[in-house]
């Protein structure tokens, strides 16, 4: 494991896009087998925000439900929004910024085992 290595910006750029991916398929659930895909849709879906496809997934307004509900996951939430795909160029990722993402995405009230429940 990248994080357990010491590839700390490795762990963090990549544990982001486990979300990323995660929200897509959520978008990509949208579509049905051999459905030619909203225009609109693809070209939201067509990005990096966290926050954007959250709503692109339709998940948006659960989502705000749930954090409300959980104060864990809300916080989570929190850390996780602010993550971009632009931070695969910074080398300056340190041990508890990896660690922190890593918790805030895959603990027991994480984002990633939210949004899987929805696909």
């Amino acid at each position: 494991m990248l994080l357990q290595a010491g590839h700390y910006p490795g762990a963090y750029y990549l544990v982001g896009y486990a979300v990323e991916c995660a929200l897509k398929a959520c978008v990509a659930k949208q579509v049905k087998r051999f459905d030619f895909p909203d225009k609109k849709l693809a070209n939201e879906a067509f990005t990096h925000d966290l926050e954007k496809l959250i709503r692109v997934a339709g998940l948006a307004p659960k989502f705000q439900e749930h954090r409300k509900a959980n104060p864990a996951l809300d916080l989570n939430w929190a850390i996780v929004k602010d993550w971009s795909e632009s931070v695969r160029y910074e080398l300056g990722i340190t041990r508890p910024q990896a660690q922190d993402l890593y918790s805030a995405c895959t603990g027991r009230d994480g984002v990633l085992p939210w949004v899987k429940k929805q696909w």
